[in-house]
């Protein structure tokens, strides 16, 4: 695609990016267009000029698919190191040493990995074909694929979206589903406590960089809880980006297709929550990574403990919801809906998965966001 192309935009499209042109020409880099062969073909078969899916309907799955993608990625590396390695999920041959300390979080720990991978990759290939289906533009960043990611024994040599070896993982989100007195939603200014502190400041590898992380034992371990714990900050976010974005759908298939991956989100999200908890069992013995001595994994159930860490509670506590004059009630949180994507994207970026990535990069997933969060309800 080629800025010939910005033509095609209707009047409507080009007053809501009129502030941001100096940044459009980064999206067409990023999109593909079903059945388009010309600039002309692609100009008399625009979603926005088809009616065939509404401009709001068609950003927000864009956003999502990308969102889809950059899960994919990821959970593509965690299991060609730590999960199964199959037909179903190619690439990889594992590595020993950081799967045996995953599965001290859960001895299944390997299939659970896979098995979020193969629904991540599910995810976005079924909403890049169903855009495809409504003469949509979909997304497509494999021309981002430039980080390096692991050299370790097991990892494909290929270029990478997101970088899995320097992390600040926010660690909030254990806290968040555990408050029984605050909702983001209505506190937005509320620092709820981190579960690991250490893993929210530094730059912490959540897969081996190469064979010399592999020990001493102490150090594979930490790098495997990191991983843990990093599991259910990614799957928090779709958690809560799924319902959030749902609210401002205007066509009932495409609230129908929100409303169907959502829930698997979550269902990885709780699975993650449980296993995160198993870091570390003795309360005698705290983990310290031997590379790091300010990461610590303690027994959260002695240390801080209190109801907010104990570690068997992975389902959501009743807390504040829409206004403190109804009852308290269990739910995923946040699920506002005023800058969701946007929000998620600042997310990632803290997170450090791009690190090392392109300002094109993040002016093309800046544009996706923004699209979506101007998504409005219509009928």
């Amino acid at each position: 695609m080629n800025d010939s192309m910005n033509g095609s935009k209707s009047a409507n499209r080009r007053s809501l990016i009129k502030n941001r042109a100096n940044r459009r020409s980064f999206i067409k880099k990023g999109l593909t267009v079903a059945g388009a062969t010309s600039a002309a073909a692609f100009a008399k078969d625009r979603e926005e000029d088809s009616g065939r899916l509404k401009n709001g309907d068609a950003a927000i799955l864009r956003f999502l698919a990308a969102a889809e993608i950059i899960e994919s990625d990821l959970w593509i590396q965690y299991n060609e190191l730590g999960g199964v390695q199959d037909t179903e999920v190619p690439g990889g041959s594992g590595s020993k040493a950081y799967t045996d300390a995953l599965k001290n979080l859960d001895g299944d720990m390997d299939q659970y990995i896979h098995d979020n991978t193969e629904d991540e990759i599910s995810h976005f290939t079924f909403i890049n074909a169903y855009l495809a289906s409504k003469g949509a533009d979909t997304v497509n960043l494999d021309r981002f694929r430039v980080l390096q990611g692991s050299r370790a024994t097991g990892a494909e040599s290929i270029g990478r979206l997101t970088n899995l070896m320097q992390l600040t993982v926010d660690t909030s989100w254990y806290t968040r589903y555990r408050s029984r007195a605050e909702n983001p939603d209505l506190d937005p200014d509320f620092a709820f406590p981190q579960a690991i502190p250490g893993l929210a400041t530094g730059q912490h590898p959540a897969i081996p960089r190469t064979d010399d992380d592999l020990s001493p034992q102490d150090h594979i371990q930490a790098i495997a809880n990191t991983a843990g714990f990093h599991f259910g900050f990614i799957e928090q976010g779709g958690t809560s980006l799924y319902p959030s974005l749902a609210q401002h759908v205007s066509n009932l298939e495409v609230l129908r297709i929100l409303l169907s991956i959502g829930p698997t989100e979550t269902a990885h999200f709780q699975t993650w929550h449980d296993k995160a908890g198993n870091a570390v069992n003795d309360p005698l013995a705290p983990l310290t990574d031997p590379n790091d001595p300010t990461l610590v994994f303690p027994n959260l159930n002695i240390s801080p403990g209190g109801e907010d860490f104990q570690t068997n509670l992975i389902m959501p506590e009743p807390c504040p919801f829409l206004s403190r004059k109804f009852p308290a009630c269990s739910i995923i949180r946040p699920t506002a809906t005023q800058g969701a994507a946007m929000g998620a994207l600042q997310a990632l970026t803290h997170d450090g998965l791009f690190r090392g990535q392109s300002k094109e990069f993040f002016e093309l997933l800046r544009d996706l966001a923004e699209d979506a969060d101007e998504a409005k309800r219509e009928g």
